[in-house]
């Protein structure tokens, strides 16, 4: 794997995404698709999530971020990305901020 095929990404989901599974569901979807990073509620209503990974495997993270589990409603998704730094070993669920 080459460095410039790595990406990382940070993404606040807005909408109706706390307590539908939203956590979990990013967590069990980035695991399938070999990311590595975090994922947490903000205090705003909001999600937040960081991943690195291969670019192919962060667009379909994206995607699927669009719409999120089945109980969600995505309204938006504002998306950063970041310089890829090999900090994670795997993807979790963080606590609260």
């Amino acid at each position: 794997m080459t460095t410039g095929s790595k990406r990382r990404v940070l993404i606040q989901v807005a909408g109706r995404v706390q307590g539908v599974f939203f956590r979990a569901s990013t967590r069990d979807k980035a695991e399938s698709l070999g990311l590595t990073g975090w994922v947490r509620n903000l205090p705003n209503g909001d999600v937040e999530l960081l991943a690195e990974g291969e670019a192919g495997a962060i667009a379909r993270l994206l995607a699927w971020c669009h719409a999120g589990p089945k109980l969600a409603r995505v309204d938006t998704c504002h998306i950063t990305y970041q310089t890829p730094t090999g900090e994670f070993d795997r993807f979790t669920v963080l606590r609260d901020v």
